[in-house]
């Protein structure tokens, strides 16, 4: 462990050396999920309902977001302490002016092993040639829903599933991996699930399913409206042949299976149903520079503060990996047992 201290009125004191850092549970950072905003032009009702998010609703000021000189300032200090994947989130990320430009930043740092994206995909058509050349090396496009008026419905906004499906093309011409996810939400869009596996299929797409969860705390979740992954595999199974894959990985979150013939995975995102706590390696930074050890997290530890102060670059690293080595968090497990508040997934980021 660093030898950093931490008083109650925040970050302090001297360290000797930044080690890689273990949480109280064992598990070690190697992901980091960046938003670079928390602003969005969807306005999903499992994320950002527009009765909460309407026209009135104050976001991040933005002289507050992270530049990109300072989201590449904690990237290259975080590296060293373990991490080698990196994930632009938002809101949308492709509302963030630019973009592109931290991508290339962010690509030529030592050590980023991976540098993917999630995005709604509405922007992507336009995007994707920048993005690609840019150096991303994959991106998740979310995609709840292939018919007009449900994905319509869906978004809030009106928005036409037909962009989406143009920018997973594009990002695909442009040889940027795609995998499609899914949120499924019983009565509204569980009639989906096959629709969604014939289209993977034929694309050639890997598509994860994600069960609906209590993230934030404007979403009005309730179990009822968990679709479970034992019930989406077993819609899947009616039609089709699916073989059992290994994770790639230790930590992986989706359980993956494999059509027969080859062509495309599906996984299954089980977050409350079988939820994996006990190998989340998983590290948020909110839009305007806070430290999130829990996508259910109510409060963050603020980096910006650092990072726009006099702190050189062994304090940050040592108060990253303090923060991390202090984490307990297991929301998952214990949902039911306890009841905390929770920052929005539209802050956050998924």
């Amino acid at each position: 462990m660093t030898g950093i201290h931490f008083p109650a009125d925040g970050f302090s004191g001297m360290f000797m050396a930044v080690k890689r850092p273990n949480d109280r549970l064992g598990r070690s950072l190697r992901d980091l999920r960046i938003s670079v905003t928390d602003r969005c032009n969807f306005r999903c009702r499992y994320c950002m309902p527009i009765e909460e998010f309407g026209p009135d609703h104050e976001f991040v000021p933005r002289d507050e977001l992270l530049s990109f000189e300072e989201i590449v300032r904690l990237v290259t200090l975080s590296v060293p302490l373990g991490v080698g994947k990196i994930r632009l989130t938002g809101g949308e990320p492709l509302m963030r002016r630019g973009i592109e430009d931290l991508v290339a930043m962010l690509a030529a740092v030592d050590g980023v092993e991976d540098l993917a994206m999630t995005t709604n995909g509405v922007l992507l058509a336009h995007r994707a040639e920048e993005l690609a050349l840019a150096g991303l090396s994959r991106v998740t496009v979310s995609l709840d829903a292939l018919d007009p008026e449900r994905f319509a419905r869906m978004n809030g906004v009106g928005a036409k599933v037909e962009r989406v499906l143009a920018g997973v093309e594009s990002a695909r011409a442009f040889g940027l991996p795609v995998k499609v996810n899914a949120v499924v939400q019983r009565g509204v869009n569980e009639e989906e699930i096959l629709p969604l596996a014939r289209w993977a299929k034929e694309q050639q797409v890997d598509l994860r399913y994600i069960e609906y969860m209590d993230v934030g705390e404007t979403n009005g979740w309730e179990m009822s409206q968990v679709v479970g992954g034992r019930e989406i595999l077993q819609k899947l199974a009616e039609e089709f042949s699916l073989e059992p894959v290994d994770p790639a990985y230790r930590g992986e979150v989706a359980k993956r299976w494999r059509h027969a013939d080859g062509s495309s995975e599906i996984g299954v995102i089980t977050s409350v149903t079988q939820p994996f706590c006990g190998d989340c390696h998983r590290a948020r930074i909110s839009a305007e520079g806070k430290m999130f050890t829990c996508l259910f997290a109510g409060e963050g530890h603020d980096l910006r503060g650092l990072l726009r102060g006099e702190a050189d670059d062994d304090l940050i690293a040592g108060a990253i990996a303090g923060i991390w080595g202090h984490r307990d968090d297991r929301y998952s497990e214990l949902r039911g047992k306890v009841v905390q508040p929770k920052a929005e997934m539209s802050y956050l980021g998924g």
